[in-house]
């Protein structure tokens, strides 16, 4: 059996995603700004895209910017709010526990004369809305909250949030990277303070390469990038139209059946923590409950190196991550299990499970068996 747990690192393209992308590439192949019928088709698609977008959001169809994916959606709405509000202050806020989409520009704005105030987080990952409200200053012109952890899946409460932020600073703008929380739940940018978010989309099941930052009407944010013009002017650069409709598509779908899938994998991860909690030695990390996000288990095994366990997975089928994908696949320590305070031999012990909507009752089954019987033998190895 092969069993793919690790959705929170790429997911399965839908079929219908994958189509679309195909008859676009070798039919409908036009460039958007050829003024052609070819041209007027691609545009068609980039207008049923945002309209699309816009409408699972709630917002206008203009704040929709189209990005290669969560990375660069991140970089414009960091750098590009610091480069356009300097003169206002020069004050960022941000959590200990980002993406390294969010963590590394940060690093590269404070180099570049910056403050930048780190959010500490509790044992299950969440920030402190005292610590919030504490930090921010009349010169704060920017805070940026990841939505889910993308590594043990924590929720932060974006909307108290964004309400603290703007009564404390009506200016300063809220950045929400949202690449693990979008297509799992609703999230409508304007009722939470929200004035940007990341989105990715090849974590919708749509295409890798392909992702949209909103921005807020009347936000000052600069582009990063300069070329041809195009989304007028604020990312320059012939639009990956492919990818745009094939994420379009994947969103539409998702939300088609978004409440009754989040529960069924809530399911699952009950199921998956049910079936370890007697097991020795093993610690599951984040929130508990549905406090934290349906399609993710972070668990520390106690004995056994990650990467260890990893294989021996794989070599039943079974494909899970050793903390995030996203960074590289070089070993490292984890920032966010540091910032929780997780044990230090367990920080090379920690192991990620995230789950789709491909994801069935019978793989998490196979998967607690091949955990109840591995782990005990590799901590048995490992003692020689």
């Amino acid at each position: 059996m092969e069993v793919y747990l690790d959705n929170s690192a790429t997911t399965r393209c839908f079929d219908e995603a994958a189509h679309l992308m195909h008859r676009i590439m070798c039919e409908d192949y036009g460039n958007p700004s050829s003024m052609h019928h070819k041209g007027v088709e691609a545009e068609r698609y980039l207008r049923y895209a945002r309209e699309t977008l816009a409408g699972i959001l709630k917002v206008n169809e203009k704040e929709i910017l189209f990005t290669s994916g969560g990375t660069e959606s991140d970089n414009i709405a960091l750098i590009g709010t610091a480069m356009a509000n300097h003169r206002r202050g020069r004050h960022l806020i941000t959590t200990a526990v980002e993406h390294p989409a969010v963590l590394q520009p940060m690093a590269y704005l404070e180099n570049q004369g910056f403050k930048v105030t780190y959010l500490p987080v509790d044992r299950e990952g969440r920030i402190s809305l005292h610590d919030l409200e504490n930090a921010v200053r009349p010169d704060t012109i920017l805070v940026s909250i990841m939505h889910t952890n993308n590594e043990i899946g924590s929720v932060q409460p974006i909307e108290e949030a964004g309400a603290l932020i703007k009564s404390r600073n009506p200016r300063t703008l809220f950045h929400v990277d949202a690449v693990q929380g979008f297509g799992k739940y609703r999230i409508y940018p304007a009722k939470m303070h929200v004035d940007m978010m990341s989105v990715s989309g090849h974590k919708i099941h749509g295409p890798k390469g392909i992702g949209f930052l909103y921005i807020k009407d009347g936000s000052r944010v600069s582009p990063i990038l300069y070329g041809g013009g195009q989304q007028k002017g604020m990312r320059s650069g012939t639009e990956n139209v492919p990818g745009i409709a094939g994420m379009a598509k994947a969103a539409e779908i998702i939300y088609k059946d978004l409440d009754s899938e989040r529960d069924r994998m809530y399911g699952l991860r009950d199921m998956l923590i049910r079936g370890v909690e007697d097991m020795d030695g093993i610690q599951v990390n984040g929130c508990p409950g549905r406090e934290g996000a349906p399609h993710i288990v972070s668990l520390s095994v106690r004995g056994v190196r990650a990467e260890v366990l990893l294989h021996a997975l794989e070599e039943r089928g079974i494909y899970v991550s050793a903390g995030s994908a996203c960074a590289s696949n070089k070993p490292q320590t984890s920032a966010t299990l540091k910032a929780i305070g997780i044990e230090r031999d367990l920080l090379d012990s920690t192991v990620r499970f995230s789950f789709s909507v491909f994801t069935t009752e019978e793989e998490i089954r196979y998967t607690i068996q091949a955990l109840s019987e591995v782990v005990p033998m590799l901590r048995r190895y490992s003692r020689r």
